[in-house]
């Protein structure tokens, strides 16, 4: 995305009060499953981030609810209109960061294979929603192919 002079952004999420969904242990594990700390240092560590790169944090499962997180502000000035979905959980939080963003007029791909959740059937269920209703759904090689033709 940086080499095709896109913007890259990464999302994380906030900590959050316990909500006891499959018992406490749980429950503690997704309340604070965005970490602590400076936002770049919660971005896994084997992904690259670099220091152009935008790192925000939201506080719903979209990144595009009005009010929950910073990047659709981020990506105003920028006259930025089209958005690829990468990361977890595509039932989730992919899902809803792309209904969002297509709500908001965005041109949104969704990456089939640059997302995961707990199932196939669950993972395959938004794809199928997403192409049918709000978005692309594109592969990794074809996203690269589109971003730079001449190198495939």
């Amino acid at each position: 995305m940086r080499s095709a002079g896109g913007t890259v952004a990464w999302v994380v999420p906030a900590a959050r009060p316990s909500v006891e969904f499959h018992g406490a242990e749980v429950a503690a594990a997704y309340a604070t499953s965005g970490g602590s700390g400076p936002l770049r240092d919660r971005v896994w560590h084997e992904l690259e981030v670099a220091r152009e790169d935008l790192v925000v944090e939201k506080t719903a499962p979209s990144a595009f609810f009005p009010g929950r997180c910073d990047l659709p502000g981020l990506l105003a000035p920028r006259g930025i209109d089209t958005v690829l979905v990468a990361g977890t959980t595509t039932d989730v939080c992919c899902e809803s960061t792309v209904r969002d963003a297509s709500t908001l007029g965005h041109r949104v791909v969704l990456v089939a294979d640059a997302t995961a959740t707990g199932t196939d059937e669950a993972h395959n269920a938004t794809l199928r929603t997403v192409y049918r209703s709000f978005g692309d759904v594109r592969p990794t090689d074809e996203i690269l192919a589109l971003l730079d033709p001449g190198t495939r």
